[in-house]
């Protein structure tokens, strides 16, 4: 069991607020479409998936987590960890992954496999205090064409497209 399995129940008391306050940071410069696909990876309970008005599907490791996500028929949930994402090559128009790339298991790989599932679209987010801060910015701007840069509290936001 993970820690975030382990720590499910109490998951959105901890942490709804500065998700949320993060994706209305996000709306300011990304913009949807009611028709675009969009992929949240490290999804947990689906806070950060639910607000945008699209298509929305989710992946994220953590079964509990995703027991705990709201079921709504519009949006659609698989247990998979960012580094095995199961979807086609360039099958979403737009994919974020907001406070998770620090915790994937293989960082390089998992985003390799967003870029592979993703269009051009992405929002791409990592606790700015976290350890490996260098090496995963250094990994977004080799892979991604890097846009807009936005430093939040606690996260560190890359727009790419």
């Amino acid at each position: 069991m993970s820690y975030y399995d382990e720590i499910s129940e109490g998951y959105e008391e901890l942490h709804r607020e500065e998700q949320l306050k993060k994706v209305e940071l996000i709306k300011k410069y990304l913009k949807v479409s009611p028709d675009d696909k969009l992929l949240d990876v490290g999804c947990g309970t689906g806070l950060t998936t639910e607000s945008w008005g699209c298509k929305r599907f989710g992946v994220d490791p953590a079964k509990q987590l995703l027991a705990k996500a709201r079921r709504k028929d519009e949006i659609e949930y698989k247990l998979a960890p960012a580094e095995d994402i199961p979807y086609p090559e360039h099958h979403f128009d737009v994919v974020i992954s907001i406070t998770a790339i620090q915790n994937f298991q293989d960082i390089e790989k998992g985003l390799r496999e967003i870029k592979r599932v993703g269009k051009e679209r992405f929002v791409l987010s990592f606790l700015k205090k976290s350890t490996k801060r260098e090496f995963i910015e250094g990994l977004i701007r080799k892979l991604f064409k890097v846009r807009d840069v936005v430093e939040e509290e606690k996260d560190i936001i890359f727009f790419i497209d």
